[in-house]
């Protein structure tokens, strides 16, 4: 039986991150939201979507403060170890006990722009998880076709791990009919991560590290 685990970044969004919520919950499927702190600092509704999900069994993880920029090509170098310390801060007591940060990708490739040695060092000292990801539909760029891609995407893995938005102008529109047909193929919808695309785990090199290229 083929695997997917389902993902979300850039939230949270006062309205879509409800709606998308919803739809999780009438499919009884459970997540990770990965959320940019400055979001969730950005209105009450907000950080109450946030509050919800992790009620609702869902994992809250750090996806940098501002997502303005990946950690490997930011500037001064040691800007991103605040950008990994500030979303976590304000995560706060919803946030994973395992640390799950997922990087910055800049449209979803991966390599050694995701982290420089500062966000290395932090993670490693920390003690985070670091989750990468091996399909990427590209929803917040195509709203309306990212489920073929998706669909074609988790045809091609054993485990896919999928990254999608709550965000306006995303996933949300088809989620509910992406889900459908995951479960109409038998795929096994989990909430786990496959090891390839774990980077660190508890602070140590993971598998996924390959990933990353040479550090930074």
């Amino acid at each position: 039986m083929k695997r997917v685990t389902l993902s979300f970044d850039n939230g949270p969004d006062p309205i879509v991150t409800p709606a998308v919520l919803d739809i999780l919950a009438e499919h009884g499927v459970l997540t990770t939201f990965f959320v940019v702190g400055e979001k969730l600092r950005a209105s009450p509704a907000a950080a109450a979507a946030v509050e919800r999900a992790a009620e609702a069994g869902h994992w809250i993880g750090n996806h940098t403060d501002t997502h303005a920029i990946p950690l490997g090509l930011i500037e001064p170098p040691d800007a991103a170890r605040a950008e990994i310390i500030r979303c976590q801060f304000s995560l706060g007591t919803v946030a994973h006990p395992d640390k799950l940060f997922r990087p910055f990708g800049g449209g979803g490739k991966l390599g050694p722009h995701l982290l420089n040695a500062e966000a290395r060092a932090l993670l490693v000292r920390g003690g985070y998880t670091c989750v990468l990801w091996n399909a990427i539909p590209r929803d917040w760029d195509d709203p309306d076709g990212w489920p073929a891609r998706a669909q074609a995407q988790c045809r091609e893995t054993d485990w896919a791990l999928v990254v999608l938005h709550d965000i306006p102008g995303a996933c949300v529109g088809r989620l509910d009919e992406f889900i459908a047909w995951l479960k109409a193929e038998d795929f096994e919808i989990r909430q786990d991560f496959p090891d390839d695309c774990i980077a660190y785990r508890g602070g140590q090199p993971a598998a996924g590290e390959i990933a990353l290229g040479n550090p930074a």
